[in-house]
């Protein structure tokens, strides 16, 4: 069974406006259990440790979360798992020289970069295995990104967006999907490229929706805005594992990937962003527009057997149903806010649900 492993990016805000607070540094620690600092001083990031069942990750996953809670409480802010910030910030760079170099060279790009994302890691056999997936899964991406979309508001107004989050990365140069690469060669010579161009300060900064890990064995599928809900985020990291899984089991079939054009990639990276579950999506498969519900469903279909085979199904099952009624972060959002007319009010909720269940 691969392992896989969860990190989240959460914002740090006042407990009584909302707004998110410059605190990272009181905030973070050394410990295996801190979260960790970010490149603005108004999010941390948590870390899993390698799981092998849905139910030790989701203990994981909470007990995260309860520890980068308590490490704000005692600096007298609180952590939302909320992908922007819907109230106004000003973001400040954590004063670590990389961090600083960015925001030399990318100037407003990264100045105003204050998001947060969950990536998920899937372990691999091989560099050629990993490859392999990465050129299988790219299609199915945008799909994920639709069902954790959780930023529909940006400097105190709803961007019509489900997923801001995805517009404003999208600036990195190096960011979203990607053709297909075929060899650990190939995909070693591109970033090379991208580094020799002089666009990207190193190897750190290729931002692809998917990407081999540099310091692990895995693949890390970052295309989703972190989850409000920690079972919308057990959700992708299942789906994330049976997507790895049903990939290497076509690579080692000789089935090859789909030859899906990067631009049309864009293109439906663009439409779960704006749209979300709320709308229509493209469809993975088909390339052609279908309501969301139907992307979804594929996608639970496509990895079925993988997920079956793992013992996953019911549960990923039983999750999809929930967020498919319940609705995804945006939705959430959204819906807080036509109730209340106050995004004070959304993040208090975002953060009272950061929590729960």
């Amino acid at each position: 069974m691969r392992s896989f492993g969860v990190e989240e990016e959460m914002l740090l805000v006042d407990p009584d406006t909302g707004v998110p607070v410059a605190l990272s540094d009181a905030v973070t620690g050394d410990g295996d259990d801190d979260p960790q600092s970010e490149l603005q001083r108004q999010q941390v990031e948590t870390d899993t440790v390698p799981c092998t069942t849905l139910d030790e990750l989701s203990d994981q996953l909470r007990a995260q979360r309860r520890a980068a809670a308590d490490a704000a409480g005692h600096k007298d802010c609180q952590v939302v798992a909320l992908a922007t910030s819907p109230l106004a910030v000003s973001p400040s760079t954590t004063p670590k020289d990389r961090y600083l170099r960015m925001v030399e060279e990318y100037a407003l790009t990264a100045e105003e970069q204050l998001t947060c994302g969950c990536h998920v890691h899937v372990r691999i056999a091989s560099e050629e295995e990993g490859v392999a997936v990465l050129d299988r899964i790219r299609t199915w991406l945008p799909v994920l990104l639709a069902m954790t979309a959780n930023s529909p508001f940006w400097q105190e107004r709803d961007t019509g967006y489900a997923s801001y989050r995805q517009q404003v990365w999208g600036r990195w140069p190096s960011a979203g999907p990607v053709g297909l690469f075929g060899t650990p060669k190939s995909y070693h010579e591109t970033i090379q490229a991208m580094i020799e161009s002089g666009g990207l300060l190193d190897e750190g900064m290729v931002y692809f929706d998917a990407r081999l890990s540099r310091h692990y064995p895995t693949v890390e599928l970052r295309t989703a805005d972190v989850c409000m809900l920690a079972d919308d985020a057990l959700l992708v990291a299942a789906l994330a594992r049976g997507l790895v899984e049903t990939a290497a089991r076509e690579w080692q079939a000789g089935e090859p990937p789909l030859p899906v054009r990067t631009e049309v990639l864009r293109l439906a990276s663009w439409r779960a962003s704006r749209s979300g579950l709320e709308g229509e999506l493209v469809h993975p498969l088909t390339a052609r527009p279908v309501r969301a519900e139907v992307a979804v469903r594929a996608l639970l279909g496509h990895v079925a057997p993988a997920l079956s085979d793992i013992g996953d199904l019911d549960t990923a099952t039983d999750l999809t149903g929930r967020l498919l009624s319940r609705g995804n972060g945006a939705v959430l959002q959204r819906r807080t806010y036509e109730k209340t007319g106050d995004l004070g009010a959304v993040v208090r909720d975002a953060v009272d649900r950061t929590l729960g269940d």
